[in-house]
């Protein structure tokens, strides 16, 4: 498929500057899954947010989406190719879409690519399936510059769903995880695509499904990501690359996924299957290059675990979907690791694991089944507020994690895109 433009003047029309309500990457502005609105619905009817629009052509795949300058971004697998596409956040209408892989999964568990966008700088930002990296102008969709994780890097992923990261933007550098021993974190230039730096890791099992995130500690910056097989969370200097800690603790040999949770000091990791768990773990930094780390609280896979979904910290506690391939609903202490309560099943009948985030109080948990629950957010226990199915589904599993954006929730089903409205209209 070709990219196309609408209209000359539409493109040239279309707004890059950033609003304090957008989504440009993966998990929001700051990679916690919390969104920053004010002023939403806090209950819904039993159908559901008034929906806004629904338009289609978005591809088969996984991904979520970045909510941007006016425009939402996203990328899908059309007529067997990798596509970045871009519509108006307006009403959905198309302005662009743009091939930039070959199918990267071709008789694969799954069709399609699984990592969000990212939008920064009049750029966007995509990663295929198959570990092809490419930059694009925001307003048009013309390639400025692509990499390959595999042709050069050696990248190799842990298992068969493919690359999933959305690569991180910090200053001029793009943060990405190929997965090789010599190369399992690499640090590009965002604007050329030129090294920066490559971690060596030894034991990488290859790339997770996880996306790298930033933090510091007593003036240490580092990214820290959860890798393969048998790398487990690793945290490298944000300036050299260099490996500072590792822990392989709650590390499983199928698909490690969701991405850590940090603050301060504090760093809480978890992952599904069989071997996987969840842990709080203490950083300290020794010096201006050196960090180690303490395990405060460790759980096994049958006691307390994320498969995939995510985890938001809200205050002083963190919620998600427990148990492996279930989103029940459950909610520990950050600094302690304690929990405060554990569903036994999923909330308003919802089945399989549930993409979660926040806002303005409340929980957003979307099932595999299509179950949509909105949960107040309170350590006290699980409180179901509404609920409703999503309508006229795919039959695929509903993974794209949703999104809230200018006052709209965003739920990405393949090929479709539904925009609900969510912002409080006695508010207006």
């Amino acid at each position: 498929m070709n990219r196309f433009v609408v209209s000359v003047s539409l493109a040239l029309s279309l707004s890059l500057t950033l609003s304090a309500a957008d989504w440009p990457q993966w998990r929001g502005p700051d990679r916690t899954g919390i969104s920053k609105e004010t002023e939403l619905l806090k209950a819904w009817p039993k159908d559901g947010p008034p929906v806004a629009w629904t338009v289609k052509g978005c591809g088969k795949g996984f991904s979520s989406i970045a909510v941007a300058g006016g425009t939402i971004y996203g990328t899908g697998l059309v007529d067997g190719k990798e596509v970045v596409w871009a519509k108006k956040e307006a009403d959905g209408t198309a302005l662009w879409s743009e091939p930039f892989a070959d199918n990267g999964k071709p008789g694969g568990p799954s069709d399609g690519p699984n990592a969000a966008p990212v939008v920064s700088a009049g750029k966007v930002y995509a990663l295929s399936s198959g570990g092809e990296l490419a930059c694009l102008d925001a307003k048009g969709g013309k390639v400025v510059w692509s990499k390959s994780f595999k042709k050069d890097f050696g990248g190799r992923m842990m298992s068969g769903w493919g690359y999933s990261e959305t690569p991180l933007i910090d200053g001029d550098k793009l943060i990405c995880t190929p997965g090789n021993d010599k190369a399992a974190v690499v640090a590009l230039n965002k604007d050329t695509g030129k090294e920066i730096w490559k971690s060596e890791i030894k034991g990488t099992g290859g790339a997770g499904y996880a996306s790298p995130i930033k933090t510091e500690v007593s003036g240490v910056p580092m990214y820290i990501t959860l890798l393969g097989k048998t790398g487990g969370v690793v945290a490298v200097h944000a300036d050299t690359g260099k490996l500072l800690w590792q822990y392989a603790k709650i590390n499983n040999g199928t698909a490690n996924i969701p991405t850590v949770v940090t603050r301060d000091d504090l760093v809480w990791c978890s992952t599904g299957y069989g071997d996987g768990g969840s842990a709080l773990l203490k950083m300290k930094a020794d010096g201006k290059a050196e960090v180690s780390i303490t395990e405060i609280t460790r759980y096994k896979s049958g006691e307390l675990q994320n498969h995939h979904g995510g985890m938001v910290l809200v205050g002083e506690y963190v919620y998600f979907g427990n148990a492996h391939n279930n989103g029940h609903p459950a909610c520990v202490e950050f600094k302690t690791g304690e929990i405060k309560y554990k569903e036994s099943k999923g909330a308003a009948g919802g089945g399989g694991s549930a993409a979660v985030m926040y806002a303005e109080g409340m929980l957003y948990y979307r099932y595999d089944n299509g179950v949509f629950a909105l949960i107040e957010a309170n350590p006290e226990g699980m409180k179901l507020v509404s609920s409703f199915k999503e309508q006229e589904r795919s039959g695929k599993p509903c993974w794209a994690h949703p999104v809230i954006a200018n006052g709209k929730l965003y739920l990405r089903d393949q090929d479709k895109l539904v925009c609900y409205t969510v912002k409080n209209p006695d508010k207006n």
